[in-house]
């Protein structure tokens, strides 16, 4: 008696624990919470234009190219960095940028000290009066 070989069974059982319908499910609940296009234009996931698809992108590179253009015309009407000098629009130094703010308060507290200097210096109006500078009656201590 030969013996005829058993047929392997097949496995029909699902890979996905989920079942077929909570899948269906699951989409379109998914698909119910979907942003909107307006939503997507704003996050600036689609482009907010009426062009078609494939011209978005030409008009998207026309644009690009448009402000390059526009960047490059105002670079080229630039004032040089000696006539913004002239006119106190950016600081006569040669110092880094991030020292210039050290540099502008040292050179305030310098010119503060000479103007004190000199307040120290200035004659008494005594003396003024007896040089002849100042008249008798025009004493600023009376």
């Amino acid at each position: 008696m030969a013996s005829e070989p058993e047929q392997p069974s097949i496995d029909e059982s699902p890979i996905s624990p989920i079942s077929p319908i909570e899948r269906r499910n699951s989409l379109e609940k998914h698909l119910q919470h979907r942003p909107g296009p307006q939503d997507l234009k704003n996050r600036n996931i689609l482009m907010d234009t009426n062009a078609a698809p494939a011209l978005q992108s030409a008009a998207q590179d026309l644009e690009r190219q448009r402000a390059t253009d526009s960047l490059k015309k105002g670079l080229e009407r630039r004032p040089e960095r000696g006539a913004l000098v002239e006119k106190n629009i950016l600081p006569d130094s040669t110092a880094a940028p991030a020292l210039q703010g050290h540099q502008r308060e040292l050179e305030k507290h310098m010119r503060a000290d000479s103007l004190e200097h000199k307040i120290q210096q200035r004659p008494k109006p005594e003396e003024l009066i007896r040089e002849g500078i100042l008249g008798v009656d025009e004493d600023p201590t009376k």
